[in-house]
């Protein structure tokens, strides 16, 4: 019931990889800065903006991560073991923990799947009617925890990095050759969920848009250099609670309007989970309310299956064939055909560089994904 992805991502341990316990560190009962270390980093994102990210979460939860929360952790571990996602979601302090523990090394994950993707998704309008800078709506379906918003704040910060222009400046005319490119863009990002993340959500965004915490000591260098990953006027975040299989076409509309990529994080199977049949209205009133050239990002576990009944008796079906069902064939019965499958891959990962630093323990991650666009 758009349940965001912090039961798969507690329950899935299966797709994660961990780094073995380091037996003089748990004598001394030191935090675990390191994730699993990927040797001779050559990713895509600058290792400075996975840093910058992780920053964003130490900065917005700086409280609860100097604490002891351990217990805290616990007791939302044991609540999404149980799948009592009411309890887990339920109160302020969990989401925090949740946001804290998963959600930072999720939103580097996402970071390196938007890059992936931009190819197709994030290139520029050639129909902007000369705007200087192209403005560009994410609708994130179940995206209440935080790693997507600041992906997407990180992904900015990327798209200014390769143009060479700060975010939140207007952009010189582009050659034919770099018309295809991805630019630098406005980003409206809106998040979707059942549970009360507005209070996180707003956390890192306030953190994207502050200048970050510096030694007071520090060169006046340093200082002149120390500035905000983003600007106001360049990213903006909306959070909605809602559940997504309450949504009816007149809401999914307005959500929808002109957006022009929606994301399923962690979230479809869960959604498939609580109900095939809302599930699949779902994706084809979306089918309905969303533009011609918008894009669906789907990321979720590999080998994700949901159990459906049938005539008295249950058969498992894969994800990523119902999702291929409801929105290349169910949606196809019109003509033309609604979606175009651009992108699918059963099983992906994102490995952390060595290196970074966190007050607790990072994750890879490992995932599928599959990216639609829409035709008619």
């Amino acid at each position: 019931m758009g349940r965001p992805k912090g039961n798969l991502a507690w329950r899935d341990s299966s797709n994660v990889e961990r780094k073995k316990p380091d037996k003089k560190k748990q004598a001394s009962k030191k935090a675990v800065n390191v994730a699993p270390p990927v040797k001779d980093y050559e990713g895509p994102i600058p290792f400075e903006l996975l840093q910058l990210l992780l920053n964003i979460f130490k900065n917005s939860f700086a409280q609860l991560l100097e604490s002891d929360f351990a217990p805290l952790l616990q007791e939302v571990k044991q609540h999404l073991f149980n799948r009592d996602f009411a309890q887990a979601f339920g109160r302020q302090d969990y989401l925090e923990v949740y946001a804290a523990r998963w959600s930072s090394s999720r939103a580097l994950g996402y970071l390196e799947i938007f890059e992936y993707i931009s190819k197709h998704a994030f290139k520029s309008n050639k129909h902007d009617g000369g705007d200087s800078r192209a403005s560009y709506k994410a609708v994130c379906f179940g995206g209440g925890g935080g790693a997507e918003v600041t992906a997407l704040g990180g992904f900015l910060d990327f798209l200014s990095r390769q143009s060479g222009v700060r975010v939140g400046s207007a952009l010189p005319d582009q050659t034919t050759e770099a018309s295809n490119r991805p630019r630098v863009m406005n980003f409206d990002v809106h998040c979707v969920d059942i549970a009360n993340w507005g209070p996180v959500a707003d956390s890192l965004y306030t953190s994207m848009l502050s200048t970050p915490p510096i030694y007071k000591y520090a060169s006046a260098a340093a200082k002149t250099a120390n500035k905000p990953l983003l600007e106001t006027s360049s990213f903006h975040v909306t959070s909605h609670q809602q559940d997504l299989l309450d949504l009816d076409v007149p809401a999914l509309s307005i959500l929808l309007q002109d957006a022009n990529l929606v994301t399923l994080m962690f979230t479809l199977n869960e959604l498939y989970s609580t109900s095939l049949s809302k599930t699949q209205a779902l994706l084809l009133k979306m089918t309905a309310c969303i533009k011609k050239g918008a894009y669906l990002l789907v990321v979720d576990s590999p080998g994700s299956y949901s159990t459906i009944s049938l005539n008295g008796s249950e058969k498992n079906y894969p994800m990523q064939w119902l999702l291929d069902h409801t929105l290349l064939r169910k949606a196809a019965l019109e003509d033309p055909a609604s979606w175009e499958k651009l992108e699918s891959d059963e099983s992906r990962w994102f490995r952390l560089p060595q290196g970074l630093k966190y007050p607790i323990e990072l994750e890879n991650m490992r995932y599928q994904l599959h990216l639609f666009q829409k035709l008619d």
